[in-house]
């Protein structure tokens, strides 16, 4: 017999799983194909429950039959029924007689009407633990299968055939067509498409866990006084940094947390615990003057491979009480070159810091972008950025065009698609360039009553509200993100391309889609 779906649904009832089995093994010659059964029917209409579930249906060419199974021992006492298993027990409001019968009436009720006379109607009761079910003026021996019955299912199932037939002689069988219909009915085949922002929603939550997992980390970062934690884009450097400055701030320890980027400094002055201070490495001094801090007891880099020369190690040693020799600090940094966009790195400084005795701590695990972004990047500029721990996710789309008008006019259109079929709000959506937006091919797209761009800044790194698309220069961009990037202005990506940094860094923004449209002239 078919069964539908063809392993157990999940159930905590070994009864249910035997009796899968058996009927599973039942008319397997001839009638194979032509008899199927289905576990755990859900029934939105009941005869006198507002919905109810129903363990098996039974069906085939000589009728459907719902079967209610009960585990362990079963007991009647006063007219009160209860079942016992390895679970405990549990009192029953009706005799399993009774569900099964009230279940039948409540998926007749809810068949169209063609396959009344079609097919003949049955219930039965399998205890299949019960040693000698007795017999009863209120049920017929041939509805119940006890433990005896069990082990010749099948020939238990004809005779229970059989009697529901014989009570409806006139029923004809069901044609092979009729069986088509009705299994659609009950359990639809289908596929329904989930929309592209749902399924957006569904990564973001993901994103949101994945992030919190790598909390695991901070307690070996905490352990030690001195660390350099280094990791892809999307690896969590900047949330642990985060974490770490509140630790060291409930401590009682004056904090620094410094970066390079004005726009990250924005985003880090708004996450931060107050009491932490937040600044421009390149600028430390004048903060730290200006809050009344002459030393502090703690200092954290965040994206450290944008000062990693020995001119802002200076300053920052000059601010660390006992310096960078003796004094506690974090460094976080990418592992991957991204020299030439943002800030300076000098191979000899990062020896000078590798060489202050720091413990070391590699993250290895992705847990910003999907497998389809991940692999593109892996694939096109051999970076290195963790394994994905997102899952999958919708491909990249790239699209190639000659001319900077036909990248305007195909960015609009992918926009408009974005938000008019898929169902993005435009705050979800940040386009990425390495020009200014005059210079871009997005300043060239015609205005359109649906569609706003609004230029981004270290003040407001997101669009305000949710009626505009945030553009940004890619550099600014950096250690930020977005549910959905497309990145315009660029070749197509290349390991060897002399604008592989801003590749890199542009899309690894993405969480959720990545967009490309590239200009090749030739």
């Amino acid at each position: 017999m078919r069964m539908i779906p063809n392993q157990p649904l999940d159930t905590r009832s070994r009864a249910e799983l035997r009796v899968f089995d058996q009927l599973r093994a039942c008319f397997s010659g001839a009638d194979q194909h032509d008899w199927f059964a289905m576990h755990s029917l859900n029934l939105p209409q009941h005869e006198y429950k507002r919905f109810g579930e129903i363990d098996f249906v039974v069906c085939g060419p000589d009728g459907l039959f719902v079967l209610e199974i009960k585990g362990g021992s079963v007991s009647c006492r006063d007219g009160v029924w209860e079942t016992r298993n390895r679970n405990g027990s549990e009192r029953l409001t009706e005799s399993p007689f009774r569900q099964a019968e009230g279940a039948l009436h409540g998926l007749r009720k809810k068949l169209p009407a063609e396959f009344a006379t079609a097919f003949v109607f049955g219930y039965a009761v399998v205890v299949p633990d019960v040693g000698d079910m007795p017999e009863s003026a209120e049920w017929d021996r041939a509805v119940v299968a006890d433990a005896r019955n069990f082990r010749q299912f099948e020939q238990w199932l004809k005779k229970l055939i059989s009697h529901w037939r014989n009570k409806d002689r006139r029923a004809s069988k069901a044609s092979p067509d009729q069986l088509r219909k009705l299994q659609q009915f009950l359990r639809p085949e289908f596929e329904a498409v989930m929309p592209l922002h749902a399924s957006m929603h569904a990564i973001e939550a993901r994103v949101a866990q994945l992030t919190e997992d790598q909390l695991r980390y901070i307690d070996v970062v905490e352990a030690n006084d001195r660390v350099i934690c280094s990791g892809g884009a999307g690896t969590g450097k900047t949330m642990l940094a985060l974490e770490l400055a509140k630790r060291w701030s409930a401590a009682g320890m004056k904090v620094a947390l410094t970066c390079h980027s004005p726009w990250l400094r924005a985003y880090l002055e708004k996450a931060a615990t107050p009491g932490v201070t937040v600044s421009l490495t390149n600028s430390a001094q004048v903060t730290a003057r200006r809050a009344g801090i002459e030393k502090f007891d703690a200092l954290i880099v965040d994206e450290g491979q944008d000062v990693l020369n020995m001119d802002a190690l200076v300053r920052l040693d000059s601010l660390l009480r006992g310096g960078l020799d003796s004094g506690r600090w974090s460094f976080f940094h990418d592992v991957n070159n991204q020299a030439g966009l943002c800030g300076e790195y000098k191979p000899d400084a990062y020896d000078y810091l590798n060489g202050l005795g720091a413990a070391r701590l590699p993250l290895r695990t992705n847990c910003r972008n999907t497998l389809p972004i991940l692999e593109r990047v892996q694939k096109a500029l051999d970076a290195d950025v963790g394994a994905s721990a997102v899952g999958n996710g919708p491909a990249v789309r790239e699209i190639t065009v000659a001319s900077r008008e036909e990248a305007a006019a195909a960015l609009q259109n992918e926009l408009l698609k974005l938000m008019n079929d898929e169902g993005f709000d435009p705050s979800d959506i940040v386009i990425l360039s390495p020009n200014t937006y005059s210079q871009s091919c997005v300043s060239l797209m015609p205005e359109h009553e649906e569609m706003h761009v609004s230029v981004l800044d270290s003040y407001s790194p997101r669009a305000a509200g949710d009626s505009a698309v945030g553009f940004a220069q890619i550099d600014n961009f950096k250690g930020l993100e977005s549910s959905v990037v497309w990145l315009v202005d660029l070749c197509a990506p290349s390991v060897n391309s002399l604008l592989r940094s801003y590749h890199y860094v542009g899309m690894t923004r993405a969480r959720a889609l990545l967009g490309m449209i590239h200009v090749d002239s030739h």
